[in-house]
């Protein structure tokens, strides 16, 4: 399984965070996929950066981001995109059936 979870770096007590995707099975601070961000707890904004684009692909292929994850996804708007075009497919496929069930029962069998 694939995750989005954070990648910790820096110094002792000096804590600065890479945002990773990464396989499940692999150690906190070990190989990862592809790095979609960074987050910096230390900084008064505790600034965070993200590439959003990137993100929302490796989501809709998947990847499950872990709970502090899914808080910086959601404050970037990430988790917003996601959810629309989640719903939107989703409706979209339940349209396509009754369309497709509605052409079924006006047809008549002889």
């Amino acid at each position: 399984m694939v995750k989005i979870r954070l990648n910790r770096m820096g110094r002792r007590h000096q804590p600065f965070y890479r945002i990773v995707i990464v396989d499940s099975r692999n150690k906190r601070s070990g190989k990862y996929i592809e790095s979609i961000g960074y987050y910096d707890p230390l900084n008064e904004s505790n600034q965070y950066k993200v590439d959003e684009d990137k993100a929302l692909d490796w989501l809709l292929k998947g990847a499950q981001p872990t709970d502090t994850a899914r808080r910086i996804l959601r404050k970037m708007g990430v988790m917003k995109r996601f959810d629309e075009i989640k719903y939107k497919s989703t409706k979209e496929k339940k349209l396509n059936k009754t369309e497709v069930s509605l052409e079924n029962e006006g047809e008549t069998v002889e």
